[in-house]
């Protein structure tokens, strides 16, 4: 699957969308699906700062509880409160209405250890 073009990716199986000095995190299709039907996620609180590569949460599914990661690190301003009640939304539409939390960029410069949608899909290929 074509990964979206204007997102960059962890080895983790995050995306990252930056927008000014913020940046929109989620977790990739091919995560989603290898978790299954995801069933419950826990987010970071707003006002959290937090470290790259740092555990934020968790995601449940049916089959796997998995760590939530954030491939940036600086200040949480913003959550996806509609994965509250709605949690599926993950696996309907990884890359657009299930995206988790935002980040308050404290360095730029996290984003070049960060994959191209090339270098992620072949990545996801191995």
């Amino acid at each position: 699957m074509a990964q979206p073009g204007d997102l960059l990716f962890s080895k983790e199986h995050e995306w990252v969308k930056i927008d000014g000095d913020t940046a929109t995190i989620g977790i990739t299709d091919y995560a989603q699906n290898s978790l299954g039907d995801i069933v419950y996620v826990e987010l970071p609180r707003i006002g959290t700062q937090v470290e790259q590569y740092g555990s934020v949460g968790v995601v449940e599914s049916v089959k796997a509880v998995s760590d939530l990661f954030t491939p940036i690190g600086g200040e949480i301003v913003e959550i996806n409160g509609e994965l509250e009640n709605d949690p599926a939304l993950v696996n309907r539409e990884p890359f657009q209405g299930g995206w988790m939390f935002k980040v308050k960029l404290t360095n730029g410069a996290q984003t070049s250890g960060l994959l191209s949608p090339d270098e992620y899909e072949k990545l996801v290929a191995e």
